[in-house]
């Protein structure tokens, strides 16, 4: 049975249905909080929160995507991988505009509320981290996914940071440089994100031209 490839196929189909139910969840997570992240940010006046939730966003976005492509070719994963590396870079360039338009402004951000926001975000984002560690080291697709995760920890956590400094002080900047240093993690994921992809691309694309020449 197994030399003509049937185990093979079943145990990737069974790990397929693994990983588009763990992407699922993590979606449903991530859609939710993006929602009440991006609400809780506007009435504290925090620019950190709001990077959070747009990290959210894109992590929603990201999900959906690689939804899409479980069980697809290496060239169609690694297609995946590059628009979550996109999306990844205009999110950050979007936070980065967010933070320039306080600095332009007065902004007085809610130390309470950040922190109280953050938390509640850290709990959801570490129980998409524990559902996605497993998947890490699978393909270029679910590596993409669990290093978005594991940068939403990473920000809830610097927010809170962040909240706690600005209830202390009684300033915006800890706030700010949050918000900088959650799009510069932005921006870093999406170079690493962008590099591996191209290169699956490229092996998949070598892996096409050989089995084109096989058939032929």
């Amino acid at each position: 049975m197994s030399a003509c490839g049937c185990d093979a196929s079943a145990n990737e189909l069974a790990a397929n249905k693994r990983r588009r139910r763990t992407l699922r969840w993590v979606l449903a997570i991530n859609g939710v909080m993006f929602v009440g992240v991006l609400g809780a940010g506007i009435w504290a006046d925090s620019r950190a929160l709001i990077a959070d939730s747009a990290d959210n966003l894109g992590d929603a976005l990201t999900y959906a995507l690689s939804l899409l492509v479980i069980g697809q070719s290496l060239r169609w994963r690694a297609g995946a991988a590059l628009v979550k590396g996109g999306i990844q870079l205009l999110f950050g360039v979007l936070v980065v505009m967010s933070i320039i338009r306080g600095l332009l402004g007065a902004p007085d951000p809610i130390g309470a509320a950040i922190i109280a926001t953050a938390s509640v975000a850290l709990v959801a984002n570490l129980v998409c981290f524990v559902l996605l560690l497993k998947h890490r080291d699978e393909d270029v697709n679910m590596r993409s996914v669990w290093l978005c995760s594991r940068n939403d920890v990473l920000a809830n956590a610097g927010v809170i940071v962040a909240g706690g400094l600005v209830a202390w002080f009684g300033s915006p900047w800890p706030d700010l440089v949050v918000a900088s240093l959650i799009a510069a993690i932005f921006l870093q994921t999406a170079y690493g994100v962008i590099r591996d992809a191209l290169a699956a691309w490229r092996e998949g694309g070598r892996a096409a031209d050989q089995g084109r020449l096989t058939t032929s």
